[in-house]
């Protein structure tokens, strides 16, 4: 209790004392008691215990487990997970009776009256094999996973016993769903047989024990095409006995009598066996058009979440049947010709009966107004995808699932019938719909839908489709312009650009498709975003036709740009209107391409010279967003406009005005930001044109980043990594260019070995951005023979890393085991990867340095053997990264498994001390 009180006290005294150094001192405190044996109870690593405290441990767990045996069912299990985690770190000859399975039968069989909490932990045994919260060791891990396999039949047993108590029945059944995710071993005409099965398969309609046996028949489908089951004609058996009886029950998912989670639990297991045998289902046999048929039912059924659960399956079909390599056994090209042929007639029925189910699930609802806007901005989203996203951030995921899996599954469906028979179907959906929308404006929302399927499937239809697409496109021309339905008019209109252009001879005909998108940007800001897409689509696709029309096209610009006149288009959306008329321009001569772009530029020019014309004091008042909307529309214009002559002199002619801008707003990060991206993608455009211009660019750049230290700006930084870690971010992705483009230029230079020190310093960073740049820096020196011209410069590189070697290394291996997050593993294993091939011997003479600092009550000889084995078998044969990802994943996990592990580790590591090199 004393301690108890001592803690307490510890614990105040951090999160509420006044005082600094009060919180200091506890902070100690309680770091220095978590290491203390009186603290193992609050410890997740059982090699904290004491040895002698195990036997009194699982005593205890046991007399708890037998009080509550028929007590709270939450206590029990919480219960029995502790006794299982205690399991899964001891072997069974120090746990004793056989391990734990056979310690269970003789607790069981010695105290019947306990049954219900021994059961409890008989379920959760096999499920603690996944449980990675677990601070056990992988090895130790995988020994308890084979443990437990080679006590399945006695497990099995057990549960078969307990089946004679009725009122355990349900509880049975769980745990034997449990044992069946260990997919381990038993053959298919054992499990045919078994009283477990039978007894699960015939519970398929109580009500009582429904749900279980639901969960074993789902286990058991899984468990037939799991790969160490041997696979479906080992467990065909099984397979046998399983199929006829969930086929019984197809008629249940139309009782209008069954609750809603007995139709759901069925549908999933007619959607378990579509995901399992989908391979024997491809083959178009007469039983498998059973499970199709089934399935069809599953899929029509009116609650989405029903019908959803057979979307993997449609999606899995559709790739068997259209991918060649599924027909490569019926040998010659006849022959997987005709195969394919014929397996696509068999599924055609179906999969036109699939678009037409899902089609109408695409609907907007019909209370849509009554949405709250956060969920009314998701459902749009789904709707009209990721030329929108930035629009429409994501908040509610059901509708976003929704209307995306719709879509998938039209692609797949279009993938199977082709894209124009698919649109055939749909044309008739629309048509039907056109036909009752009549005179009633409020019956938009079935047209809606249709074109919205329409959409989807629009990179499946040919530009050459001649039958459906121009009534489609003269059928647009009539609906009435309520806002959503012309925003997925719109949206409709620019996906089917690619077959514009084919289709239409020219811009008369285009000008009426074109006037439907103008009627969108002046309707509601919805609709303009979306013309304002589908009008950048046009315009890249049907640019040689609208080139020549650039001045009667012209207003469309000045009216999105400057925002004048009915236009709703937002100052976001009109970049898609910039990068439009940017692509028209760069079909033009390059003449008129020259003159055009002036044009092009005018109306974002000129706001800009009449706010910088007010000076330094006005603009530091002014919001950056009324600076940045022109300079981004600018950084369209150079972006797009593939004349690079032309840009240079734009850029030549408007420097004054951006060094205005920089001079004035170089304390603006947003504002500086966006000049750069303008300024960066002018020089990639331009190219050798750039002249003069670059190199006064150049300086200014220069210049204000040694005033204004901003990131946009890095040539070169030695700032504090923590402090400013998007300065090291920069400065790196910097350096690897250079390394990759122009390592003639930097390998040679002073500025190499110092980045490389900074490296050193820099790489456990904990700023995710930086520190990859700088592990990517590292690689790119590493694989510095892979550049261009990079093989003449190996000597110098040498000459830096060799002596920085052991150190480099050292903080790599750090890194995996704790110094940074796990999420960095790839990208610091292929670092290290790469440093071991361009260095053999030597490196993994580091390597093996480096792991031997580590102290072997961290690590043990076979754990450090087995990661160096790795390590030295990816030098001698240049494996690539997923082979060394198993062993480094392993080392990683077992140097991480507690915070006292990690600790000791990294205290003999020392990521953060080295002795770095000057070279001069």
């Amino acid at each position: 209790m004393e301690l108890q009180n001592s803690v307490k006290e510890a614990l105040n005294a951090l999160y509420h004392h006044p005082d600094d150094a009060f919180r200091m001192e506890a902070d100690r405190w309680l770091q220095n008691f978590q290491r203390t044996i009186d603290a193992w109870q609050v410890q997740r690593d059982f090699e904290e215990l004491p040895s002698e405290a195990f036997r009194p441990l699982r005593s205890s767990l046991n007399t708890l487990l037998k009080k509550f045996h028929r007590g709270p069912p939450k206590v029990r299990t919480q219960i029995s997970i502790a006794v299982a985690a205690l399991a899964v770190q001891v072997p069974p000859e120090d746990w004793g009776d056989g391990g734990i399975v056979n310690w269970l039968k003789d607790e069981m069989t010695s105290h019947p009256e306990y049954i219900p909490g021994f059961l409890e932990l008989l379920t959760v045994l096999p499920e603690e094999v996944f449980n990675y919260k677990i601070a056990a060791r992988p090895e130790r891990r995988r020994q308890f996973e084979k443990e437990l396999t080679s006590q399945i039949e006695v497990a099995l047993n057990i549960l078969t016993a307990c089946l004679k108590i009725n009122e355990l029945k349900e509880q049975v059944l769980e745990a034997f769903a449990s044992w069946l995710r260990l997919r381990h071993g038993i053959p298919g005409s054992l499990l045919a047989s078994h009283p477990l099965v039978h007894t699960a398969l015939s519970s398929l309609n109580s009500e009582i024990l429904s749900e279980a046996a639901v969960n074993v028949i789902s286990e058991l489908i899984h468990y037939t095409t799991a790969g160490n089951s041997g696979g479906i004609p080992v467990q065909m058996p099984l397979i046998q006995v399983i199929v006829p009886q969930v086929m019984s029950l197809k008629e249940q998912l139309r009782d209008p009598s069954k609750d809603e989670e007995d139709v759901k639990a069925i549908a999933r297991l007619f959607a378990d066996m579509g995901d399992s045998y989908v391979e024997l289902i491809a083959t178009g046999s007469n039983e498998s058009m059973m499970i199709v048929n089934a399935l069809l039912e599953v899929a029509s059924h009116p609650e989405y979440d029903i019908a959803s659960m057979t979307f993997n399956f449609w999606h899995s079909l559709q790739h068997i049947l259209t991918k060649r390599d599924s027909y490569i056994s019926f040998g010659n090209e006849a022959s997987i010709e005709a195969e394919s042929r014929r397996r696509l007639q068999v599924f055609r029925s179906a999969y036109e009966s699939l678009v037409s189910l899902v089609s109408s699930r695409v609907q907007y609802p019909p209370d849509y107004q009554t949405l709250s806007v956060e969920d009314l901005k998701e459902f749009k989203q789904t709707r009209y995808g990721n030329d929108q996203l930035p629009r429409y951030p994501s908040t509610t995921l059901t509708k976003s699932v929704t209307m995306l899996a719709v879509a998938d599954v039209l692609i797949d469906a279009a993938s199977v019938l082709g894209g124009d028979a698919t649109l055939r179907i749909l044309y008739v959906k629309l048509a039907e719909a056109r036909t009752c929308l009549g005179n009633n404006l409020n019956q938009w929302h079935p047209a809606e839908a249709a074109l919205f399927c329409i959409r989807a499937i629009s990179n499946y239809v040919s530009t050459v489709e001649a039958d459906v697409m121009p009534k489609i496109m003269s059928l647009l021309l009539e609906l009435p312009h309520e806002p959503q339905l012309l925003q997925t008019v719109c949206l409709t209109i620019g996906a089917y650009s690619k077959w514009l252009d084919a289709a239409l001879d020219g811009f008369p005909q285009l000008s009426s498709v074109i006037k439907i998108l103008l009627s969108g940007m002046g309707k509601s800001e919805d609709s303009a975003a979306a013309a304002a897409v589908a009008f950048r689509h046009i315009c890249d696709d049907c640019r040689r036709k609208l080139c020549g029309y650039f001045d009667e096209l012209f207003s469309i610009y000045n009216s999105a740009v400057i925002g004048e006149g009915s236009f709703k288009v937002s100052a976001e959306d009109s970049l898609h209107v910039v990068e439009a008329f940017s692509m028209v321009i760069t079909e033009l001569p390059a003449d008129q391409a020259k003159q055009a772009l002036e044009k092009l530029c005018l109306p974002v020019v000129t706001p800009l010279q009449e706010i910088i014309s007010q000076g330094p004091d006005v603009l530091e008042k002014k919001p950056p967003r009324e600076l940045t909307v022109h300079i981004d529309q600018l950084a369209y214009i150079f972006r797009y406009v593939n004349h690079p002559e032309a840009v240079a002199d734009a850029i030549q002619r408007l420097w004054p005005i951006l060094k205005a801008i920089f001079d004035f707003c170089a304390w603006d990060m947003r504002t500086m930001e966006s000049l750069c991206r303008a300024c960066k993608y002018a020089v990639r455009t331009s190219g050798r044109f750039m002249g003069i211009t670059i190199g006064a660019m150049l300086e200014e750049i220069q210049g204000l980043y040694q005033q204004h230290h901003q990131p946009c700006f890095l040539y070169l930084s030695s700032e504090d990594f923590t402090a400013r870690p998007d300065i090291a971010d920069d400065c790196f992705l910097l350096a690897s260019r250079c390394i990759r483009y122009c390592p003639q230029l930097f390998i040679p230079s002073a500025v190499f070995p110092s980045l490389v020190d900074c490296s050193m310093i820099g790489v456990t960073v904990q700023h995710r951005e930086a520190s990859n740049s700088i592990l990517t820096f590292l690689s790119d020196t590493f694989d510095l023979a892979k550049s261009s011209m990079g093989e003449q410069y190996l000597t110098i590189r040498d000459s830096v890393i060799i002596p920085r070697g052991t150190s480099i290394t050292r903080i790599l291996v750090a890194s995996l085991t704790g110094a940074l997050p796990s999420s960095r593993l790839e990208t610091v294993t292929y670092a290290l990867l790469a440093l071991t091939r361009a260095y053999g011997a030597r490196a993994l003479e580091w390597a093996r340095e480096s792991i031997s600092l580590i102290p072997s009550t961290a690590v043990t000889e076979v754990e450090r053997a087995k990661f160096f084995q790795a390590l030295t078998d990816a030098a001698a044969s240049g494996v690539d990264i997923k082979t060394l990802a198993g062993p480094v994943e392993e080392l990683s996990d077992v140097c991480r498994r507690n915070r006292t592990v990690q600790e000791i580790v990294q205290g003999a590591l020392r990521p953060l001390e080295m002795n770095l090199v000057t070279v001069s």
